[in-house]
């Protein structure tokens, strides 16, 4: 007798190997974005507007200079610095805020009241504060990722299920297992969601406190380039290095909800 057909492939058990679909598409679409984009800029006649080897040599060009890494670095510890901070802050705070209805109704009013203004809006409090150094942008950071990491942290938590918390008072679990063991691990990727949205934030934010309360980081090639010279090729090399390391960001995020832990929230449709 031999045995049953093994299934050829496991629920839920990640690819050994990237498909090749995965990188042919996105190559696909990137190549006639960009032919798109020389042939709209050579049909307008456009003399400020760069094409994309003009934007390709402004590169080059920052990198002969010195100054890709050094802009680049700079909004990078910027974002890390605020982010790290929100994440020490914000977390903590709404595992309190979930489990804590006492902590809920006394901060949450305060929380919703700050969370809608801009963090735009906060540069020149920011400036007064900090002067024009890294403690402003980083600062500014903080407020923006602080609010939705603490928020969904804090929802994450009341959304627990029931049956899970009724299986833990079944085993006699005492108030820090319950929460160690049950209500964390629970939560845990609905936060790293919330981490994801925050650090998105964070990343949009340095970008706009670079143009204006700092002299470097991309925010500040970008604004720069503009006023001396009107280098466009320049702000537009500095647009892409905005998109290509938000996305090598995002992807990072996303490997860490590849995790054990985390990815069984998840389901089997998942990628």
């Amino acid at each position: 007798m031999t045995s049953a057909a093994q299934p050829t492939e496991v629920i839920g058990q990640e690819p050994p190997f990237v498909s090749a679909r995965a990188i042919i598409l996105p190559s696909i679409v990137a190549v006639m974005f960009l032919l798109f984009w020389d042939g709209a800029v050579r049909l307008s006649g456009s003399q400020l507007f760069p094409k994309p080897l003009d934007v390709l040599w402004g590169l080059v060009e920052l990198a002969q200079k010195g100054l890709l890494i050094k802009y680049v670095v700079a909004s990078l510890f910027r974002v890390t610095w605020g982010f790290t901070l929100a994440v020490i802050v914000g977390i903590p705070f709404g595992l309190l805020m979930g489990s804590n209805k006492l902590v809920q109704e006394a901060f949450n009013p305060l929380i919703q009241g700050f969370r809608p203004i801009s963090p735009i809006a906060w540069i020149p409090v920011s400036i007064l504060w900090f002067g024009v150094s890294d403690a402003a942008p980083v600062f500014l950071i903080f407020l923006a990722s602080v609010f939705p990491i603490t928020v969904s942290t804090a929802a994450a938590v009341k959304s627990v299920q029931s049956v899970y918390l009724r299986a833990a008072d079944n085993f006699g679990l005492t108030k820090f297992q319950l929460f160690s063991r049950v209500i964390f691990p629970a939560s845990l990727p609905q936060i790293v969601t919330g981490l994801r949205i925050g650090l998105g934030i964070a990343w949009l934010v340095v970008v706009a406190a670079e143009m204006i309360a700092v002299n470097s980081g991309l925010g500040y090639l970008i604004i720069d380039a503009r006023n001396a010279g009107k280098r466009y090729d320049l702000v537009v090399a500095g647009m892409v290095l905005i998109g290509v390391i938000g996305w090598l960001l995002d992807l990072l995020m996303r490997q860490v909800e590849r995790f054990q832990t985390v990815k069984w929230a998840y389901g089997t449709l998942h990628d």
